[in-house]
This record gives structure tokens, C-alpha cells and sequence, in this order.
């Protein structure tokens, strides 16, 4: 199976000036865990829900700390036509749970390790009935 096959096609871009709350407000009401950050100069980052969390465990102000401060900027990309092996690989050994798909200079979409797990897992059948 293949990244375009379980990728999520909603990408949420938002700009490093965005709070964190203002990033975090966006996240949930769109129900993912990471944002693509997208700067003046078209180079591109992601901010995950860890590190809003982070952030807040640090004890810093989310109305006053921006995504860009809080960017991951060394990001790994994956291609849609790389299998789930392979991104699972790299977000192995990476440490990360996010990767953001490009279609050449395009983000196309995000898959995340939950994306591949369910890619992966069996699908669900309800528990046996037990009688006693």
C-alpha cells in the first residue's frame, strides 16, 4: 500500500505568525495533530500537537508564541509513491509521528503513523459473545 492511499488530503497551512492558541483553535476544530507552516518565502515546516503541548508544559503564554517559533523546519518529506514501509521507516527513525506529502513543489497531504496503523491493522470485527 502506498502514502497516497492512507495520506489525509486535508492540509491545514497556517503562518508562523499564528499564536499557538489561534493554531491549536484551528487544529481542533479540523480534528488533526499537525499544521503546515508556510512562510513569506515558501519554505515549509510543521507544527504538531506535541509541540503545543511542549510549549505549555514549558509554561509559555499560547497567545503569545507563534507557530514559526515552534516550527519543526528540518522536515522529512515523503512522495504519494512511497509505500507505508517506507514512511513508517522514516518516522522511525526520525522520532516524529507526522510526515507531509509533496506532490513536486506542492504539499498534497500529511499521513501520520495513526493513518498507517489503520492501513495496517485488521479490520474490526466486533467482539465474540460469550454465553455462560
Amino acid at each position: 500500500m502506498l502514502v497516497r492511499d492512507a495520506m489525509s488530503t486535508m492540509v491545514l497551512t497556517i503562518g508562523p505568525a499564528h499564536t499557538l492558541r489561534q493554531a491549536a483553535r484551528l487544529m481542533s476544530a479540523r480534528r488533526v495533530g499537525a499544521a503546515v507552516v508556510l512562510d513569506a518565502d515558501t519554505s515549509l515546516g510543521i507544527l504538531t500537537e506535541r509541540d503545543v503541548l511542549v510549549s505549555l508544559g514549558l509554561g509559555q503564554n499560547p497567545d503569545t508564541e507563534t507557530a514559526g517559533t515552534h516550527t519543526t523546519t528540518d522536515v522529512v518529506f515523503a512522495a504519494p509513491s512511497w509505500t507505508l514501509e517506507e514512511a513508517a521507516d522514516a518516522m522511525s527513525h526520525g522520532g516524529f509521528r507526522h510526515l507531509i506529502v509533496m506532490d513536486g513543489n506542492e504539499p498534497t497531504g500529511i499521513v501520520s503513523v495513526r493513518d498507517i496503523i489503520r492501513c495496517w491493522a485488521p479490520s474490526r470485527q466486533p467482539a465474540p459473545t460469550i454465553t455462560v
